[in-house]
This record gives C-alpha cells, structure tokens and sequence, in this order.
C-alpha cells in the first residue's frame, strides 16, 4: 500500500464522517460502506454520550465534523508533500492516548497510518467508543489496513517507537518505561489569550469558543488571560453571554458552584457573571468553569513571560501580537499540520525506519 492508497482510503473516512453534522444526521447513499456503518455510527456517538457526561452530542459531532472536513484529497497531500515518507516494512508504533476530548488521539492514529507503519492503540476508558469504530470502517474500504491497526488494554510489549500523552506526573512514568525507545512523550499544555482592552464585542465573542468549547477540557483551550493593568471586563463578560447555557449541564454547573465556593472560603477574589470564574492567578491551568487572568505592564514583559513558559503553552490567541498568535475563535479549528506540543509527528515517523 503506498501513500496515495492510504491518502485515498483516509478521503473515503472523511466522507463518511461528513454525514453527522450539528445540523443533523444525513445518510448518502453513494458513500462507500454507508449502508452497513452509518446506523452503527449514530448508535456509537450514542453510547459515548452516555459513557462519558463530559462528552455531549454537540461537542462529539463539532469533533466528527472537524475530522471530515480535513480528511480530503487536497488537505491530505497538501499536508504530506514537504515531507519524504520511504515505502519501508512498516515499524510498530505505540500510541498510549488521553480521553479528555472526543477523538482526542486521532490525529496520532492518522499520522502513524499515513506514514505507513503498523498502529498498536491503548485507549483511555474516558474515550474508547468512537475511534475502533471508525478504524473498523477504515479497514472495510482499505482492507490492507487490517494487519496495521491493532488495539490493546494490556502492557505495550513489542513495538519500535512511542507516542504518550499524559499529565506531567504520568510523562514521568512514560520516560521509564519508554525512554529507550523513539519516544514522543507529551506533557500538560494549556492556551492563553492575550487582550489589549481594544477587542471588539465580535472578537470577544469569538473567544469564548476557545474558552467553552468540550467545557475547556482540551490543551487548546484557552485557560487563561493576560490582561493590561486596570482592565475593565465589563466589555468581555457581556461578549460571552451567549455561551450563558453552558451553565444548564449538571457536571460543568456542580465544578460552577463547588470552585466559587472554595475560592470564597479563601477569601480570593473573584469575578464571575452566573457560568464562568476569574481568578487572578500565575498559573496556566485553570479548573473547570474557572478562566485564570494576569496582569501585564508592556509587551516587552508580556513577551519574556511567554517566552520563559513556552513548554507550557499550546495556543496563543490574540490580535497580532506576535507571528506565533492564532485569531480569536480558531484554537478548535487546528489544521493537519499543527501538532500537539507542536512536536512534529510525521518528522520523527519518517526516522524510525
């Protein structure tokens, strides 16, 4: 199997996921396998709702949805041609996945297959559902994908190369036991937005799909703010209220009330509008319901601050602050090419060889 036949068979699973929208479930016959996986697939989108509370149908579609629109012919090759990708024996790659997000290890899975080794997957239980799923489409319209996709809850044993994600106390563990081996070892991450007190209402608004998409769960969320001294948030927080119903879901309401109140027998002081929290605060990971802010003096500073915390920092959103920042509303719109960690996987793929 070469690259175009995996190109290919990956264009075909993108048409497929086309069909769950946010708009609705919409069946096309002339899709390859659809008759035989498209009621399965409504069934497990389904079951991983009722698996996972944090996983709500709006954000399993919004993900299945993302994916469909980036597996095509052009995305695909646009996304591979800097790269030369040898038409070697396939090497075992062992992915040890997250499950904070739906899908959250795809873009591993795809990027093992594309370069044409062999994937052995150890899911985690808060994200098993969707994706054997959709490797079982996979390999009913690329049948040769079947002795390359494996799936496992036991120790990995034989493989060549590993990709893990975990928090940074588990990075540790992954060192150990994989650190002898071609590793990619991911650590926490989180994304920050970077206002000047000049945002329109429209760019303010924007960002709260960075800041409330999957309940700010993701390393591409935004976590935290840097504001200016003397900011007022009186502008942002009536942005924000059109994400107000997020506050009617049971788990993200119980972290809501269950933060302010710890925060409040501390003493700490807070802003809060009814649905999110603003806590002045150094870190970057912020809890559920809650945003951490900063306060800045001068670009100068506020690009040291970055600087010095790259290792921790995913996304930067803001208006062009610097050639690295990402526009407001896009952290959950990545492309094929940005890599978690920003750790470039198809690049170490191709030396495993």
């Amino acid at each position: 199997m070469v690259l175009n036949d995996r190109i290919t068979a990956f264009s075909e699973l993108g048409n497929f996921l086309s069909q769950f929208k946010s708009s609705g479930y919409e069946k096309v016959n002339n899709i390859s396998y659809t008759d035989e996986f498209f009621d399965g697939m409504v069934e497990k989108i389904n079951s991983t709702k009722h698996h996972n509370g944090w996983f709500t149908k709006e954000n399993i579609v919004f993900a299945i949805s993302q994916w469909s629109q980036a597996l095509t012919i052009n995305n695909l090759g646009q996304w591979l041609s800097p790269y030369s990708i040898p038409e070697g024996t396939p090497k075992t790659v062992g992915i040890i996945m997250a499950g904070n997000i739906p899908l959250v290890g795809f873009h591993d899975f795809l990027c093992v297959l594309i370069s044409g080794h062999r994937v052995l997957v150890r899911q985690s239980s808060n994200d098993d559902q969707l994706l054997p799923y959709i490797a079982s489409y996979l390999m009913a319209i690329e049948p040769r994908f079947n002795d390359l996709i494996s799936f496992t809850k036991e120790k990995f044993t034989n493989f060549d190369a590993i990709i893990a994600t975990g928090s940074n106390n588990t990075a540790r563990y992954f060192e150990h036991y994989f650190g002898k081996k071609p590793h990619i070892i991911r650590k926490n991450r989180n994304s920050v937005a970077i206002l000047t007190g000049n945002e329109t209402k429209e760019e303010l608004t924007a960002l709260g799909e960075d800041i409330f998409r999957y309940f700010g769960l993701g390393c591409r969320s935004v976590s935290k703010l840097m504001v200016p001294e003397n900011y007022d948030f009186n502008l942002f927080f009536t942005a924000l209220y059109p994400y107000n119903d997020i506050i009617n879901g049971a788990k993200y309401a119980n972290n809501y009330d269950y933060n302010k109140a710890v925060y409040l027998m501390s003493n700490f002081k807070l802003l809060e509008n009814g649905f999110i929290i603003l806590k002045e605060d150094s870190s970057y990971g912020s809890p559920i319901a809650t945003l951490f802010y900063e306060k800045y003096t001068s670009k100068e500073e506020l690009q040291q601050k970055l600087e010095a915390n790259k290792e921790n920092l995913q996304c930067i959103v803001s208006n062009n602050f610097s050639k690295e920042s990402i526009d407001f509303g896009t952290t959950q719109y990545p492309s094929l090419s940005d890599y978690a960690d920003n750790k470039d996987v198809i690049e170490f793929l191709t030396t495993i060889n």
